[in-house]
């Protein structure tokens, strides 16, 4: 739980009304009006590749998950569970009392996932990651860029599970902070983000941008030394700062003058499997700017693009071979008085159950003092917590190249 956080957990079942862009073009527009009409609690997604409405940029890889680029809906069922342990139900549809009842009339055993002999391929085989983490850095050093976020797809095809199953071990095991189930008829979202996108309380906006990623140590003497080597990496301070700066100017297209602020640089916390440094951002949003303001003039984040951006997702398009989709877009709430809270979407795996097409991808920023080796073996680290959940023990030795 942390200090940001206006809840536990929420879920919104069932849809009274909803926003659905396939492609983007007026999805922002759309989505103002949107809310403009509907001054409910709203939950849904913003896919990366709206980008291309906020910029002049084009996505033409491809694209086997299919999710809409905008999709927001008004919830039948609203169930918040508040940071004192008791929980909320908000209906117009059913008295709460009706729905308790329904709800106890459910069978109380979980399902648990049973492992399939899944075979996971690569988009880009090792050799051709490490080629590509070279080129990029010749941009760098050609003066095009200074950091890029770049991934690479791991996928599976023919492959029938059970989505919540999936999704149950899988937080079992991640127990990561901005963790989401969505589900959007055929399509599934199974994700267990650590990093949070942007939040609004009251006027304050909050930025927590993650760069620099270390595993967990054996016992808490390792723990300590390795949470104190990513503490002192000038590596991962270069890609953490250079990020805290995009976001400060992100924020300065909605923030009054004189109020962003860096409030926690290069902090180190702790999950599951893993230590990131994370660094927050806050400034106070301008009058009389919305909440839709806020996504369309920080979107996409920083933290899956590179500085500068627009020429670092230039740079994206041309070497990965994947249209990102929901993968590093953002998925989050917003309240009926405008305050709101959306994640990054990373150490997610994605499914579409109509084409039977499981996916997930990770990466990482990419800077001059990158080491290719170093940085495949990041993606590896940050790929385990979706690879145990399906069952898979090295993902090397089961992966083999497609196109």
């Amino acid at each position: 739980m942390d200090k940001y956080s206006a809840y536990d957990c929420l879920i919104a079942v069932g849809v009274e009304k909803e926003l659905c862009v396939a492609h983007s073009g007026t999805a922002f527009d759309a989505l103002q009006s949107f809310a403009k009409e509907n001054k409910a609690w709203l939950f849904g997604h913003l896919s990366y590749d709206l980008k291309n409405e906020v910029e002049a940029l084009s996505s033409e890889n491809k694209d086997s998950l299919a999710f809409p680029e905008l999709y927001f809906f008004v919830p039948t069922y609203l169930f918040l569970f508040h940071n004192n342990g008791t929980v909320e139900l908000l209906s117009e549809k059913e008295a709460p009392a009706v729905i308790w009842e329904q709800i106890n009339g459910f069978s109380k055993n979980v399902e648990d996932f049973e492992h399939l002999d899944i075979s996971i391929q690569q988009r880009l085989s090792k050799q051709e990651y490490l080629k590509i983490i070279q080129k990029i850095r010749q941009h760098i050093i050609d003066g095009d860029t200074y950091e890029m976020n770049f991934c690479q797809e791991f996928f599976a095809e023919n492959i029938d599970l059970n989505p919540l199953a999936l999704f149950n071990k899988m937080n079992q095991i991640a127990k990561a902070p901005f963790a989401t189930y969505y589900q959007l008829k055929k399509h599934y979202l199974l994700c267990g983000s650590p990093e949070r996108f942007l939040c609004k309380r009251g006027r304050q906006l909050i930025s927590q941008p993650i760069k620099g990623t270390i595993k967990r140590g054996e016992s808490l003497e390792e723990d300590q030394i390795l949470q104190a080597q990513l503490k002192n990496s000038i590596k991962d301070q270069a890609e953490n700062v250079m990020i805290v700066d995009l976001v400060r100017n992100d924020l300065t297209k909605v923030c009054t003058t004189g109020t962003i602020k860096v409030s926690d640089l290069f902090g180190i916390y702790g999950f599951e499997r893993v230590s990131q440094m994370i660094s927050t951002v806050v400034g106070a949003l301008q009058a009389p700017k919305n909440w839709v303001d806020v996504l369309e003039a920080t979107f996409p984040m920083g933290s899956m693009t590179g500085a500068p951006k627009v020429i670092s997702m230039e740079l994206i398009e041309q070497y990965e071979k994947s249209k990102r989709g929901l993968y590093s877009g953002a998925v989050g709430y917003v309240e009926p008085n405008g305050d709101f809270d959306f994640n990054v979407v990373i150490r997610s795996l994605l499914y579409n159950a109509e084409k039977a097409y499981l996916s997930f991808q990770v990466g990482g920023a990419i800077v001059y003092d990158s080491e290719p080796e170093a940085e495949y073996e990041e993606c590896l680290l940050k790929a385990k917590t979706m690879l145990e959940a399906l069952g898979i023990s090295e993902l090397n030795s089961t992966t083999s190249n497609a196109r």
